[in-house]
């Protein structure tokens, strides 16, 4: 089904009502894999990263990373969850060719935490509550690089090559209940949850959680029911969905195209989903498994995992300011209102003022630039503030610049789109550029006096107690001096020149 083919959302959501499950798979930033000593860092050479435990050679042993269940604990807690006093590693079994082992070690019926709750703000202010079923650890799989065929997918493809580094990599994932009540604004819920759960993840210190890097992940769970119905509806599931836009993208489409089928007298095929960022649109993957089919046991070589009580409240004690209690008190340091703060969230700034004021800006700059010519500049090229060529040591260094008076506003701008083009840092590029506010008494006052001689009519209204007028004057200086003169100098230079107080 293409674009083209799905029913208008309003039409959608006339007749059915979604119901949402998120699937998010964190991986954590330790720096040895999940059951076994190798290496978690990236960019390396293919297969270069393993050993016989990760790849699942015979006799091979595996041990459990206490940074790993430490991680899973401070996500649990962070994420309002029960803490297991007792629970195990399962085998979850299926044949993948990235899979090592034909089975992935995971957590099944006993997960380390369950029964949690995340609130997450809307773009309008409004809490919604994601009720948490369950935070498991488990481990990644391998990597497959399909060759040959138009698309990179293993359709169309002469061959393909697999890369064992990642297989083994520590992961958390986190499943939510079903979402239910979200009606038209669900993939906006499904977004901002994804969006919390980063910030929240990135508080924790656990991961970096960059999304595009794959270290954060989500699986979209969608279906439909109609109107006044509690039965659910056939659900598809979307995989592997990697930026907050998409996830929000890839639920809305699956609406559609649920609502289109289930329209047409069509039924729903339970199946996993690609996501195309091109378009937005989603195409049937491979038939979805049930957990029975998967022939879970427990893992007999690995001993349970008992946290003692003791352990899981200091983990507790030590959890870092979370990221709804940070804003609240930022909004307040800041002195912003809660619209404002909450297009700072929405924006995706509120980490990146932070540390543009850590950097020596205050905090009005900070935001200022941020929230204004960054953000125009963001919004223009369709990427994130994140994603800006520019740091936040960089803007600081602009605001600098500003506060001791060597460039205005408007040249300020020209050195940030300088910096955006990668000719260098500020410094640079106001050299570079020759961008410096002019300063110089002598040259100002030359400009203001070829500016009044030029304007003979505008300065005799000055003269005349029109001192708004003086306006003009100022504007044919700073066209004379490219804009790089201080407006409010040459504005006390004209008037002193024409004998008027301002």
């Amino acid at each position: 089904m293409t674009v083209t083919d799905l029913v208008s959302y309003e039409d959608a959501l006339a007749s059915y009502d979604p119901v949402m499950g998120l699937e998010v798979h964190v991986e954590l930033g330790t720096k040895t894999k999940m059951f076994c000593g190798c290496s978690t860092e990236l960019k390396q050479d293919a297969n270069s990263q393993t050993c016989p435990v990760c790849l699942g050679l015979p006799g091979a042993l595996p041990v459990v990373n206490e940074i790993g269940v430490e991680s899973a604990i401070k996500i649990g807690l962070a994420l309002h969850c029960e803490i297991a006093e007792w629970c195990r590693f399962a085998r979850k079994n299926y044949f993948y060719p990235d899979m090592p082992k034909n089975f992935q070690t995971s957590q099944y019926d006993e997960p380390i935490a369950f029964n949690g709750y995340l609130d997450v703000q809307l773009e309008d202010g409004e809490i919604f509550r994601v009720e948490i079923e369950r935070a498991h650890m488990e481990e990644d799989t391998g990597k497959s690089t399909h060759v040959g065929g138009a698309t990179g997918r293993i359709h169309g493809a002469s061959h393909s090559l697999l890369d064992y580094n990642r297989a083994g990599i520590p992961l958390i994932e986190i499943v939510t209940k079903p979402i239910e009540g979200a009606g038209a604004r669900a993939p906006e819920v499904a977004k901002a949850y994804v969006a919390e759960l980063r910030e929240l993840i990135k508080a924790l210190g656990v991961s970096e959680a960059r999304m595009e890097m794959g270290q954060m992940r989500c699986d979209v769970n969608l279906s439909l029911r109609p109107n006044g119905t509690e039965k659910f509806g056939t659900r598809s599931e979307t995989k592997n969905v990697n930026s907050l836009r998409s996830v929000e993208r890839a639920a809305r489409f699956e609406i559609q195209r649920h609502a289109a089928v289930l329209s047409s007298g069509g039924t729903i095929v339970q199946e996993t989903r690609h996501f195309h960022e091109e378009d937005g649109s989603t195409t049937a993957g491979r038939i979805k498994d049930n957990a029975e089919d998967y022939r879970y046991f427990p893992e007999p070589d690995l001993v349970p995992v008992a946290p003692a009580r003791a352990w899981v409240e200091e983990l507790r004690k030590g959890l870092p300011e979370l990221p709804r209690v940070r804003r609240a008190r930022l909004k307040e340091e800041w002195g912003v209102s809660d619209h404002d703060m909450q297009s700072i969230l929405n924006a995706g700034a509120v980490d990146l003022i932070v540390a543009t004021i850590e950097a020596g800006a205050p905090a009005d700059q900070a935001r200022k630039w941020w929230m204004g010519e960054l953000a125009r500049n963001a919004n223009e090229t369709g990427r994130g503030l994140d994603e800006l060529p520019i740091t936040p040591a960089q803007v600081a260094r602009v605001a600098a610049l500003v506060a001791a008076g060597d460039l205005n506003d408007k040249l300020a701008r020209q050195v940030i789109e300088g910096v955006l083009a990668g000719e260098g840092d500020p410094d640079t590029v106001v050299e570079k550029r020759g961008l410096k506010v002019v300063s110089d008494e002598g040259a100002l006052s030359t400009a203001v006096d070829e500016a009044i001689a030029g304007n003979a009519a505008i300065a005799d209204k000055i003269r005349g107690g029109k001192v708004a007028a003086a306006g003009a004057l100022v504007g044919a200086v700073m066209k004379a001096t490219r804009g790089q003169a201080d407006a409010a100098r040459v504005r006390e230079l004209i008037l002193e020149k024409l004998g008027v107080e301002g």
